[in-house]
């Protein structure tokens, strides 16, 4: 059995990315072991994904005790191969500190963490311009594995969990949208008039908002066709959740990423970042839309601009096809 130490400690996008990885890996190494190192924030995820055997946390508020307690505790195995995947500084000294046969990075390692690796992934053909998902596919190789997406991305489900509430009139799957992002940049302020004209466009249609933070309604949306779960959202149920949508509409954030990866028709909210570095993953995927606001400001996409569009990719029935 090969033991690999996966380092990929944040943030949920970059994490959903690298399960997609670990799972890729999986579906093509049947000898193959799974250890992870996450911030504790992001633990519940990562243990609930079946790719992953063995999840080390990593408290980062634990100062350098609480470093040196994980790298303790890292260290009573031997590994035949650690992963940094995510190439700064901290996880350079995480990688650093580990038992392992060959230490493995990114050619676009950054503070220094390249010091700590014996050898350095190339990246794909189009070198920095590639997705971000491209780029961590290839430590596939190092593995003899193929750099490209095999297998299912799966999550083990928290017992009795019951999403019936969520739910439209007559059972019809809802309009999941998270109207928040890590970055303010990121943020599009325009979910409130798109719930306006969703529920006014559909009288059994039901949308959800969720999301970790807490973005106020205001009580502006009947209690039958509108939920809000913002500041209520666990990661545990976070794929279920997902999963229950017919569509999931998102600023650029991890949500978005971890709805592309599971297949969910998704439209995704761009501002000032590059949907060709960082958008649903892979762009060709018949479930996978982005909408980008003009010359990438997001106060100039309006909220009628982006319902046209959910319009339109569901009168063309995009279950089967892709916006341009």
């Amino acid at each position: 059995m090969i033991e690999l130490l996966i380092i990929k400690p944040s943030s949920l996008g970059d994490i959903v990315q690298a399960l997609q990885v670990a799972t890729s890996l999986k579906a093509q190494r049947d000898d193959l072991r799974i250890s992870w190192i996450v911030r504790d924030i992001f633990a519940p995820l990562v243990r609930a994904c079946e790719a992953v055997d063995e999840v080390f946390v990593f408290e980062r508020s634990g100062g350098t005790k609480g470093f040196l307690r994980l790298m303790r505790e890292v260290r009573r195995t031997k590994f035949d191969y650690v992963f940094d995947l995510q190439g700064l500084l901290r996880t350079g000294l995480m990688t650093s500190r580990t038992i392992a046969k060959k230490k493995v990075g990114r050619t676009d390692a950054r503070e220094w963490s390249s010091l700590f690796y014996d050898e350095k992934v190339p990246l794909p053909p189009n070198g920095r311009k590639s997705h971000a998902l491209e780029i961590l596919l290839q430590f596939c190789g190092v593995l003899g594995a193929k750099p490209e997406l095999r297998g299912t991305l799966k999550f083990r489900a928290p017992e009795g969990l019951n999403l019936k509430f969520v739910e439209g009139r007559s059972g019809g799957k809802p309009v999941l949208m998270f109207p928040d992002s890590r970055r303010a940049e990121k943020c599009w302020h325009g979910f409130k008039q798109l719930t306006e004209m969703v529920l006014r466009s559909d009288r059994n249609r039901k949308v959800v908002w969720a999301g970790s933070n807490v973005v106020a309604d205001r009580g502006a949306f009947p209690a039958a066709q509108f939920l809000n779960l913002t500041g209520n959202t666990s990661l545990l149920s976070l794929p279920a959740l997902v999963k229950s949508a017919d569509w999931v509409i998102s600023n650029d954030s991890g949500p978005m990423h971890l709805a592309a990866a599971l297949g969910v028709r998704t439209l995704a909210i761009f501002g000032p970042t590059d949907p060709r570095l960082y958008g649903p993953f892979p762009p060709d995927a018949p479930t996978n839309h982005v909408i980008q606001a003009p010359v990438g400001a997001l106060k100039l996409l309006t909220a009628k601009d982006v319902f046209a569009r959910l319009q339109k990719l569901e009168g063309k029935g995009s279950r089967g096809r892709r916006s341009e």
